[in-house]
């Protein structure tokens, strides 16, 4: 089943130059544009949209360590070792469960989602679309993503449920950030509720 439904996406590669090259820029590019969004926010947020930055790298790193534990633990094969597939983009031939990049964009836009909604949504969606091209490209499987969004979503609630015993981690970081000197400060407090 699982190869199945890899076949039914992976299929299309190749075929398509526009999605082709669209699934190939995210595969490529999906975790840099996920950095300047954060970096973005954190330059020109105000502090609790920092503190959110803060809880999204919290809540990456640990979920891409989650994924290195899982992926010594069992080992999956990528589609093109074991298969004959459509391989829009070269990779390395290490474990296909869990996907890193998945892990690291759904991981990215739930800490976000979980405080301020509008931009967790654009972010969300991106993740989406960040899952479906890793299976387009060959280099997942679906079962991967899924994987991948299950272990994002259990790391990001722990660390959700967890940021009033981290704030004081936050707030020592933007209070160090705040005190350097010609970079982008914006310190007023803002409400996230309606965001």
């Amino acid at each position: 089943m699982n190869y199945d439904l890899f076949k039914s996406i992976n299929q299309f590669a190749g075929h398509h130059p526009f999605l082709d090259g669209l699934m190939a820029g995210v595969t490529n590019n999906a975790l840099m544009i996920y950095a300047i969004v954060l970096l973005l926010i954190w330059f020109f947020g105000k502090d609790q949209y920092k503190k959110t930055v803060v809880y999204a790298a919290i809540t990456g790193a640990f979920a891409l360590l989650i994924n290195f534990i899982i992926g010594h633990m069992y080992f999956e094969p990528r589609p093109f070792v074991s298969h004959k597939v459509n391989l829009l983009v070269d990779h390395a031939a290490d474990a296909s469960f869990p996907s890193d990049h998945t892990t690291g964009a759904f991981a990215l836009a739930l800490a976000v989602l979980f405080v301020h909604r509008k931009i967790g949504i654009g972010m969300l969606l991106f993740a989406f679309l960040t899952g479906l091209s890793r299976i387009y490209v060959g280099h997942h499987y679906p079962f991967d993503i899924l994987g991948s969004i299950i272990v994002s979503l259990v790391i990001s609630t722990v660390v959700y449920k967890l940021s009033p015993f981290l704030e004081p981690v936050a707030n020592a970081i933007i209070n160090i950030y705040n005190r350097i000197p010609l970079v982008p400060k914006t310190t007023e407090k803002g409400n996230s509720k309606n965001l």
